[in-house]
């Protein structure tokens, strides 16, 4: 079976001072890094998810600002496919599934950013397509939420994705499971 890494939308308005700033993503880009370079280094596939925010009233991914380009720490490098998205699925209206079919690729690997939105529905359209999935689940992160007037911390979203995620559509693993 072969298998692919997809990095979703670690992008540069996700970090510091960018316009949707998350909870940790630089720990989490950093560990997303150490996944790049071990496919890397194993010749295997690596499929980068750029969101590129066209929707009326946007205010981060915009197109053609620094905060829409993916972030230095899992740069791609030229050989390296860039599928670019408008939707939280990346498989809407891209070419991610054309491309993966092209490779016969039935395993991903999938981490990024947002845990609740991008990741989420990444996941689960994987999963309806057919993929095997897994998910490095601290290769990814999202933000505090408000629900009915009350803030949601941001690692209890993350973690009620990840629980709900892997317990249908996902392996979840962790950066140091993974590479082993």
């Amino acid at each position: 079976m072969s298998k692919a890494l997809i990095i979703i939308d670690i992008q540069n308005d996700y970090f510091e001072g960018g316009n949707c700033e998350l909870v940790n993503p630089m720990e989490a880009s950093l560990k997303a890094k150490k996944v790049l370079e071990y496919f890397r280094k194993n010749n295997m596939p690596v499929f980068h998810v750029q969101h590129i925010n066209i929707r009326k009233g946007a205010t981060f991914f915009l197109p053609n600002t620094k905060g829409v380009e993916i972030h230095e720490n899992v740069k791609p490098l030229k050989s390296e496919i860039i599928i670019e998205k408008n939707f939280p699925n990346s498989f809407l209206q891209t070419t991610l599934e054309s491309e993966l079919e092209k490779l016969d690729i039935k395993e991903l690997v999938i981490c990024g950013m947002m845990s609740h939105m991008c990741v989420d529905s990444t996941t689960r359209a994987a999963f309806d397509l057919g993929f095997d999935c897994t998910v490095i689940h601290d290769a990814c992160t999202t933000k505090d939420l408000v629900f009915q007037d009350k803030k949601v911390n941001a690692s209890d979203v993350h973690n009620s994705f990840m629980a709900a995620l892997g317990s249908v559509f996902a392996k979840m693993v962790s950066v140091e499971e993974a590479l082993k």
